[in-house]
């Protein structure tokens, strides 16, 4: 089992940037896929961007040139930053990992993860 706690959130205005932060703990020596997901009220959620062990990345197309996800597996730490942050980035935005390999058009599928920390919650005005 992998403890996941995510902070960062906050308040911004449009066109202002926030880094997320999302600290792992546990059982971490097989993670390998590892993701943020957010999910705006009303809505259901959505996978944001996702990275592997071996660095490689994806993200959903309205993220990219925007958002750059990263991880730190020497502080155990996954990072979001977000930057241009528009309204409808307004949103509980939650880290996810999962252990074994995963094939990447499964990295922001939300059924892929099995481990998921309590959200931190971003709000755009």
């Amino acid at each position: 089992h992998v403890q996941l706690v995510e902070s960062g959130g906050g308040s911004v205005q449009a066109g202002g940037s926030l880094k997320l932060s999302c600290t792992y703990s546990g059982y971490t020596s097989f993670i390998d896929c590892m993701g943020w997901f957010r999910q705006a009220p009303g809505k259901g959620p959505e996978g944001v961007a996702a990275i592997d062990s071996d660095g490689a990345s994806i993200y959903l197309d309205s993220m990219k040139g925007r958002f750059i996800i990263s991880r730190d597996n020497a502080k155990t730490i996954l990072y979001l930053e977000m930057n241009s942050l528009k309204p409808e980035d307004t949103a509980m935005y939650y880290c996810a990992v999962e252990t074994g390999r995963i094939r990447p058009d499964g990295w922001l599928l939300e059924s892929t993860y099995r481990n998921w920390g309590q959200g931190t919650q971003v709000t755009v005005s």
